[in-house]
């Protein structure tokens, strides 16, 4: 009678370090996502907003008044989230809706002076936290990982 040769289990994907896994860096990155935010919902929490307050705040900064159909792409929500986002912000202030001239249907919305305050703060409060995350990182090291997430967020030839 031979004995069967012990079977090996099949490599199981996680996040743990030096997972080979196609998937380890999706799963990192989810990681460091969730690190990250926890981080800055902590800056975010005492000014009264949460990140995707923040986020909507960033798209206003970056592109001026922008309808909401635009927001839901640009921060990779749903038209209902960025509604009771927008309205959110409306009722603290931090942003208006607007027509849009030529479409009677659409609103952008606007950051306002109130808004561009709190993001301002908002920075302020989150540096001392910022370098708390990348503290395990040597010197050169959070640019590097800047660097590197760029690119990888934003291809060249992107259009996104």
């Amino acid at each position: 009678m031979t004995a069967d040769a012990p079977r090996t289990a099949p490599s199981r994907v996680t996040d743990r370090p030096g997972d080979a896994s196609p998937f380890a860096l999706g799963l990192l990155l989810r990681r460091a996502h969730w690190r990250a935010a926890a981080v800055m919902e902590g800056a975010l929490r005492p000014l009264g907003i949460e990140l995707r307050h923040f986020a909507v705040l960033i798209t206003l900064v970056d592109r001026g008044p922008t309808v909401q159909k635009d927001l839901v792409a640009a921060t990779g929500s749903d038209k209902a989230g960025i509604m009771r986002v927008v309205d959110d912000l409306e009722c603290k202030g931090l942003a208006v809706r607007r027509s849009v001239p030529g479409d009677r249907r659409a609103r952008a919305v606007e950051i306002t002076p109130a808004g561009v305050a709190l993001f301002d703060a908002a920075h302020v409060a989150a540096e001392p936290l910022s370098e708390r995350l990348v503290a395990e990182l040597g010197p050169g090291e959070a640019e590097q990982l800047t660097d590197l997430l760029t690119r990888l967020a934003h291809p060249a030839g992107d259009e996104g």
